[in-house]
């Protein structure tokens, strides 16, 4: 389980091998062989004990900003990534298998846009119908210029076509969900840092929790963060989680959209601050919620039935071992 910490004041500590949460609701005890993941979203005090019981573990404690990015973890000294997989993966942005690897990112992307549009598209009678299967048409001619580009075309010559092509489907598919929305939450494309409107408020926060998972991934299967592949690799950036994400967006965008939809969204879950707004505790605890059903829900995946929570790790390793298998 992901124990996760978002109210202001909290109180983590360690009772024999349980983690132990005060707050102004009361106390709580979790065993820590239940735990994997501690999700801290708020001001939270934490003992040296409790921290010591979670690298004990195996359990690393991600830390979240307001817009859900983590900022900061605490992670055990043992890390998962070995050197032969750091240095192939140094090459992958001049080899095949980085220019297939970023192709497969990128078309499940973009495919995973099409899926949920087709899943909205199936309860619609009226001319939205019809505007959801135009706009899927035009994606996937995205999908399909992607496809065409050869594995022997590196990606520092193809980066930025690449990229023009997810841009235009992501354009797209964010301008129809929009549309379909009722009018008083529709927006005008992706806004970031702070969001300009309640829905990407929303997914941003979504994201931020998604990209702390697909970091501890990434770590657990012997993949550095820091060595991307489309992204390019910047001082204290993880280029390679910003790479991988793009797989998963789609499982934040059908929760985010659900929540809107059947209207458990309202006003008192966002903070306006200079230039747009945040999620505050209320609204975090909605997404939280709403997030944690759906990643333990087990779907179709690869040939395998599979939570949705597994499914960043299995990737990640199936990934690592590829890379190790490059000659």
């Amino acid at each position: 389980m992901k124990l996760i910490i978002n109210k202001e004041g909290a109180y983590l500590s360690k009772v024999g091998e349980c983690f132990c949460i005060k707050n102004d609701s009361g106390k709580q005890e979790i065993s820590a062989k239940k735990v994997e993941q501690i999700i801290i979203t708020t001001a939270t005090a934490l003992t040296t004990d409790a921290l010591e019981l979670a690298v004990e573990n195996n359990i690393d404690i991600t830390f979240l900003k307001r817009n859900g990015r983590p900022f900061g973890r605490v992670w055990h000294s043992k890390m998962g990534s070995i050197s032969t997989i750091r240095k192939k993966q140094l090459d992958l942005d001049s080899n095949p298998l980085g220019t297939e690897l970023v192709k497969e990112f990128l078309i499940q992307k973009i495919k995973n846009q099409v899926e949920h549009l087709n899943l909205l598209s199936m309860n619609r009678r009226d001319e939205r119908k019809e505007l959801i299967k135009e706009s899927v048409q035009k994606i996937n001619i995205q999908i399909r210029n992607i496809e065409a580009i050869k594995l022997n075309d590196k990606i520092c010559d193809i980066r930025n076509s690449i990229q023009g092509y997810e841009g235009t489907a992501s354009r797209i598919y964010f301008k129809v969900l929009s549309d379909i929305l009722p009018a008083k939450y529709a927006f005008n494309g992706r806004s970031k840092n702070p969001a300009k409107d309640k829905f990407n408020c929303m997914l941003n926060y979504g994201y931020g929790i998604m990209y702390g998972n697909v970091e501890r991934a990434c770590i657990l299967a012997g993949l550095d963060p820091y060595i991307g592949i489309m992204h390019t690799d910047n001082y204290n950036r993880t280029a390679l989680v910003f790479d991988l994400i793009e797989m998963y967006r789609g499982y934040i965008d059908k929760i985010v959209f659900k929540l809107f939809s059947t209207k458990k969204i309202n006003d008192e879950q966002f903070d306006e601050v200079e230039g747009g707004l945040y999620l505050n505790k209320f609204g975090k605890e909605v997404l939280i919620t709403e997030y944690n059903l759906q990643m333990e829900a087990k779907i179709r995946y690869k040939g395998r039935n599979i939570e949705l929570q597994n499914i960043i790790q299995f990737d990640c390793h199936n990934i690592a071992n590829r890379i190790l298998k490059e000659k």
